[in-house]
């Protein structure tokens, strides 16, 4: 079990970036949430295997049809045991 914390810039908000990513760690069995800030950025906590959690990274790093990533951070957090995903 692994947990990252990802931040994205770029045009990533009003182009389903959250949904896509909720989607998604669903589908992979990724636990988590995702938001949008109040800065433009989308920002998401990953918790799951090294595997499903690296597919979802890449997913941040292209986004959505429409979405355009300029920059993403990703830093390792200690699990907390989350479950579900949720949009925040």
């Amino acid at each position: 079990m692994i947990r990252r914390r990802i931040v994205v810039w770029g045009r990533v908000q009003g182009v389903f970036f959250r949904d896509t990513v909720r989607r998604a760690a669903d589908a992979a069995g990724v636990s988590g949430w995702v938001r949008n800030n109040p800065n433009g950025t989308v920002e998401a906590v990953l918790e799951g295997s090294a595997d499903a959690v690296e597919r979802i990274e890449r997913l941040c790093r292209t986004g959505p049809r429409g979405a355009q990533v300029d920059r993403v951070v990703v830093s390792s957090e200690s699990p907390e045991g989350l479950t579900g995903f949720s949009i925040r």
